[in-house]
């Protein structure tokens, strides 16, 4: 299954829908059978949008739409999976994690992708 004994240690993102305007990051480093629970926890959740595994090198091992992304357009949802490995935000969550700082962090996603409020929300 996991050649040369490596096993699985990932980190489990999930971007999570707060308000229309404003998401979050949160991570947990997870590993062997704990890390399939935490994965399978984080895609049920009611407000993620999205998921994401990455392995410690921040390579991407699995993603897909959580059972939040109704809350936001398909549109966006898409928008979100192409800065995967680029947006500052979630690479600084993959830093605290990947270094061992903390098994846990968390962040508000900043990104230019937000839908544009209308007059009447002002």
């Amino acid at each position: 299954m996991w050649p040369f004994g490596g096993g699985k240690d990932w980190n489990i993102v999930g971007i999570m829908f707060e308000r229309p305007d404003s998401y979050s990051i949160n991570g947990n480093r997870a590993k062997g059978k704990s890390a399939e629970t935490v994965k399978t926890k984080v895609k049920v959740h009611d407000r993620t949008i999205l998921w994401v595994v990455y392995d410690q090198k921040g390579g991407i091992v699995e993603t897909g739409p959580g059972r939040g992304s109704h809350h936001i357009a398909a549109d966006k949802v898409k928008e979100l999976e192409k800065i995967l490995h680029t947006n500052h935000s979630i690479r600084d969550v993959l830093r605290i994690l990947e270094s061992g700082q903390s098994n846990k962090a968390a962040k508000k996603l900043i990104w230019g992708g937000y839908p544009k409020k209308s007059a009447s929300e002002g």
